[in-house]
């Protein structure tokens, strides 16, 4: 072998380990891109997930206050026509008790106030 061959030689094996090294180093950095374009693609992907989640989650709720408002709505109904019921009741007693000469109690406060301002 004759000295440039060796020269040669030797330049060209220094010349395959610098391009091993950049060729490492370029693999590293593409794999840490790709890693992250990855995470990246799944945050995006998990976006609708996570909508389609808490969509359901607020039709859920939003179901059971409308049921819940229906049931108090009902109540509500029930107690007034009791109240109603319950006025008609006692001013039939007033009633009877004045065409028998009996003076009726004053009503409570409250229903005073209610008889004058209506509410």
């Amino acid at each position: 072998m004759t000295l440039w061959a060796g020269i040669v030689a030797v330049i060209g094996t220094v010349g395959m380990v610098f391009a091993g090294l950049f060729a490492a180093r370029a693999t590293k950095q593409a794999a840490a891109a790709t890693a992250e374009a990855t995470q990246a693609a799944a945050r995006v992907s998990a976006g609708p997930n996570e909508r389609a989640e808490d969509r359901a989650a607020f039709d859920s709720i939003k179901t059971e206050l409308r049921q819940d408002l229906s049931a108090t709505r009902e109540e509500l109904k029930s107690l007034r026509s009791l109240v109603r019921a319950f006025a008609w009741y006692v001013g039939e007693l007033t009633t009877q008790m004045r065409a028998n000469r009996i003076d009726p109690p004053a009503p409570p406060p409250r229903v005073d106030e209610y008889n004058r301002t209506g509410v």
